[in-house]
């Protein structure tokens, strides 16, 4: 595994008068040299071997300047000889035969497409997640992956799939951890196993979270009218049991102040009407009663 060595690069502005003299130096130089050697002979074009070299030194020498922006960094290859990156920020010089390959720390974000797959109980789903990232070690990124942006994009989409295969949608058993309703346990599990996977890479995810999440749509019909029977359900449990505490509540503020005394049939007989008014969906039309109970 590569690892990354920081290095200081010259001072760009420091060297640019020094190139910059020698480039043009030797060119006014030579220049100079030919005009000399035309008016006095051949002896003055010796000096062409020293001008001209220089003006060509001073012409490479210029080429080893670079500019750096913030929050990116290059790597110095000398002949395939990892050297060192260059982090700092600002204008630079280095040696003109080193090859400069540039790499962005800034931070990025990838939304990977909206995947089909099944969870873990077989049901097939449709998901997507947004992962943050940056490149933390350039060396692992230049070196040990061939391109760590596409690197970066199949990862991720293999860990979400790996993600939906290892928990179910949603209706898990007591304390059971779903896709629906486990969001940040499913989000820090989902980070911690893409940061297993692209640290290779040297790169660093700051936040990975589903962006999308659902049945695909040859069984969407058929949960959505499991959820609405299961919302059905619920509700009818709670009308119920609501039912049943105001009907306690009357028969016992019934007892408590003494309105009207009643033998159990007659409680039988009250309990069945109040849960018919409080559980009936459709209002209930009330018969009065002019004889007695038992008539």
């Amino acid at each position: 595994m590569s690892k990354e060595n920081i290095v200081r690069a010259t001072n760009g502005w420091q060297m640019l008068p020094i190139n910059l003299g020698l480039l043009f130096g030797g060119f006014a130089a030579t220049i100079f040299t030919l005009v000399l050697a035309a008016n006095t002979g051949g002896a003055a074009a010796l000096l062409l071997f020293l001008t001209i070299p220089a003006a060509i030194v001073g012409f490479i020498f210029t080429l080893g300047h670079f500019a750096l922006q913030p929050n990116q960094a290059k790597l110095l290859i000398m002949f395939g000889e990892y050297r060192g990156t260059v982090r700092e920020s600002g204008f630079f010089w280095a040696n003109p035969f080193l090859l400069k390959m540039p790499i962005s720390l800034r931070t990025r974000n990838f939304e990977t497409q909206r995947l089909k797959v099944n969870d873990n109980r077989g049901n097939p789903i449709e998901i997507a997640a947004v992962v943050v990232w940056h490149v933390s070690d350039t060396a692992q990124a230049a070196f040990d992956v061939l391109n760590y942006d596409d690197y970066v994009k199949i990862q991720c989409e293999t860990a979400v799939r790996h993600l939906a295969n290892s928990y179910a949608y949603d209706y898990g058993e007591e304390g059971e951890i779903t896709l629906r309703s486990g969001v940040d346990d499913v989000s820090a599990m989902l980070c911690r196993e893409l940061q297993a996977r692209l640290e290779k890479a040297g790169v660093v995810v700051e936040e990975a979270r589903l962006t999308h999440l659902a049945y695909a749509p040859e069984i969407a019909q058929a949960m959505l009218r499991r959820q609405q029977a299961e919302a059905v359900i619920a509700a009818r449990q709670k009308i119920v049991h609501g039912a049943v505490s105001m009907v306690q509540m009357a028969l016992e503020e019934l007892a408590a102040k003494q309105v009207v005394e009643l033998d159990n049939e007659r409680k039988a007989a009250m309990v069945s009407n109040l849960l018919v008014v409080l559980c009936g969906e459709s209002e209930v039309t009330p018969v009065v009663n002019t004889g007695t109970l038992y008539t």
